[in-house]
């Protein structure tokens, strides 16, 4: 029996996803909910299971192609064994190279194809070096520099000298679905909003003072590590309760307050920058929101965030301290009309009671929107994040 495997049901604000990568070729065997395929949305990556245990059969739409939800794009045999599919189909035995190539052809890249046409090469004799055995760019120049070239084509090259290239190559790869996503949101970001940073410093001595008195104790009690993402997300949200309009957003003519605390916090993935969000951050625990972000950080490294995980959010918080920035100029995270960068925390000779002491300074950006946010109020609020950091007493206070 012959089940078909299709695109799940794609988000509704996502018109169309791009298959990324099979896991599978066709031939293989497949146990029951092993994943075969993974689908790139604007978004998030979306993997699909096997429905049933077999042989995959074969593949409609490969690696790169843009799909619609509920597409066909492969099939299954169920519950076949797995060499039981070349009984029925001799024309893809290995000893024919042209019947090989064609069986791979939709296994390979259009890159691959071209180069593979351009020289006369037969598949067969390659050999990939790609996830689960598929032939690469690489793989092709690497047999084409080999002097595994059809004969007719050494005879041209023998009379011109060769010009060695050195380590002048180039690699070009099609941008991933998130990555131009992530191109759009910034240039709309930069064109439609009237956006404006100012900087602040804070001095990170007292939290750091903090984390080293308690840190063995709260990890003892809480199994996780007291890091500082936890203060700046409470600074961030007791700041956010006094300037109201830093919490807001545009829509059309109207101004929208938001009476809750959802934070994005700003994490790289292999796929490209996500933000995925914090809520009701007013509620949660240092503990709390220090295990929240671990779990985001690890699911966002393993492509397992969900679209819920990657929606609303009313403030982002990005923090290119953790690779080396000293400053930077953050931009905003539409339709949001604010974000804070946080960075490097360094010693720097600091005028304290008019002595000179080396302190561990970081500085503050916040990127907002001047149609919203007034300098009064954007000033103001950094201010407050900066007392609060140097202070965390106040924190538990409330002052």
């Amino acid at each position: 029996m012959t089940i078909e495997i299709k695109v799940p049901d794609l988000p509704e604000s996502v018109a169309d996803a791009t298959i990324a990568t099979w896991h599978k070729q066709p031939g293989d065997r497949v146990e029951r909910d092993e994943v075969i395929v993974d689908i790139e949305t604007d978004k998030v990556v979306l993997e699909v299971p096997a429905p049933e245990a077999g042989i995959l059969e074969a593949i409609l739409e490969g690696d790169g192609a843009t799909v619609l939800g509920q597409q066909v794009i492969g099939k299954l045999k169920q519950g076949a064994v797995a060499g039981e599919e070349t009984k029925d189909k001799p024309a893809v035995a290995e000893s024919n190279g042209e019947a090989k190539a064609d069986a791979d052809g939709d296994a390979l890249s259009p890159a691959v194809r071209r180069l593979v046409a351009e020289h006369n090469i037969d598949v067969a004799k390659l050999a990939g070096s790609g996830k689960g055995g598929r032939i690469t760019k690489e793989d092709v120049e690497a047999f084409i520099k080999g002097g595994n070239k059809p004969a007719a084509a050494p005879a041209v090259e023998a009379k011109a000298p060769v010009i060695p290239l050195g380590e002048r190559t180039e690699k070009r790869v099609p941008m991933t679905r998130l990555r131009k996503r992530v191109a759009e949101r910034l240039l709309e970001a930069k064109n439609t909003t009237a956006m404006l940073t100012t900087f602040n410093e804070v001095n990170m001595g007292p939290i750091m003072s903090l984390r080293k008195q308690y840190q063995e104790v709260f990890e003892k009690r809480h199994g996780i590590r007291l890091g500082f993402m936890s203060f700046y997300v409470k600074a961030v949200v007791e700041s956010l309760k006094r300037y109201p309009e830093v919490n807001a957003s545009i829509d059309g003519d109207d101004i929208v307050y938001h009476n809750y605390f959802d934070v994005s916090i700003a994490v790289s993935t292999p796929r490209g920058l996500v933000t995925p969000v914090l809520r009701d951050c007013d509620r949660l625990s240092l503990a709390d929101i220090e295990k929240s972000i671990k779990d985001l950080a690890i699911k966002g490294r393993d492509g397992k965030l969900t679209v819920d995980d990657m929606t609303g959010g009313n403030f982002t918080i990005t923090n290119g301290g953790v690779f080396g920035s000293l400053m930077s100029t953050p931009i905003i995270n539409p339709p949001q009309s604010a974000i804070l960068g946080m960075h490097k925390i360094q010693d720097r000779p600091m005028a304290v009671n008019g002595k000179v002491e080396i302190q561990p300074m970081m500085y503050l950006a916040l990127s907002y929107d001047h149609r919203l946010i007034d300098g009064r109020e954007s000033v103001g609020y950094l201010v407050s994040i900066k007392e609060l950091l140097e202070d965390p007493t106040r924190l538990l206070l409330d002052v």
